[in-house]
């Protein structure tokens, strides 16, 4: 065997022979939120607890054509743990979204006629919605960036503020991450 070669051989033997793993979807937002399966980790998961989580999104992509990788963050969150073997009765989202991913939020129609493009996030969105996660727009957002409720995809809510969404929900036992 030619030695020079041996790095690129390693590389097919190990494409060929199952030992990579792939990430996947679901079992709660199919098609979104793929997530790597970890095989005895070290800290375990209480399996008992509930896991209650306010995702607070301000930051969305420069262009209008891709989708907001915040936003599948929730995805996965609801994905790994389900896949892991936590009830989805265990798992509640919140998500509040401001700042410059507002415009993720918006319907189809609404998102086409400012970007030319339909939204990316619209089908992500309702399927997260339809997994039960509670999403806010910030009102001051809704304001400030001209995106009235008529705008947004059915079922977002609008709250007084991103920051009086975050204490609300955290008062109820929702713990904050921030992306």
């Amino acid at each position: 065997m030619n030695f020079h070669h041996f790095p690129l051989f390693l590389l097919i033997i190990v494409a060929f022979s199952g030992i990579s793993q792939e990430t996947k979807s679901g079992p709660i937002v199919e098609n979104y939120g793929a997530v790597w399966e970890i095989d005895n980790p070290d800290f375990k998961t209480d399996k008992s607890q509930a896991f209650k989580v306010v995702f607070d999104v301000k930051d969305g992509p420069k262009s209008d054509t891709e989708i907001n990788k915040n936003l599948n963050t929730v995805a996965r969150f609801l994905n790994m743990h389900a896949q892991s073997g936590i009830p989805a009765s265990q798992l509640k989202a919140a998500l509040i979204v401001h700042g410059t991913a507002a415009r993720n939020l918006l319907s189809d129609d609404a998102h086409k006629a400012r970007y030319k493009v339909e939204n990316p996030n619209r089908e992500l969105v309702e399927k997260l919605l339809e997994a039960g996660v509670e999403i806010i727009m910030c009102g001051q957002s809704s304001k400030t960036r001209d995106l009235p409720k008529e705008d947004l995809i059915p079922g977002i809510k609008i709250a007084l503020s991103a920051m009086t969404a975050n204490i609300q929900l955290q008062n109820q036992g929702y713990r904050p991450i921030n992306l």
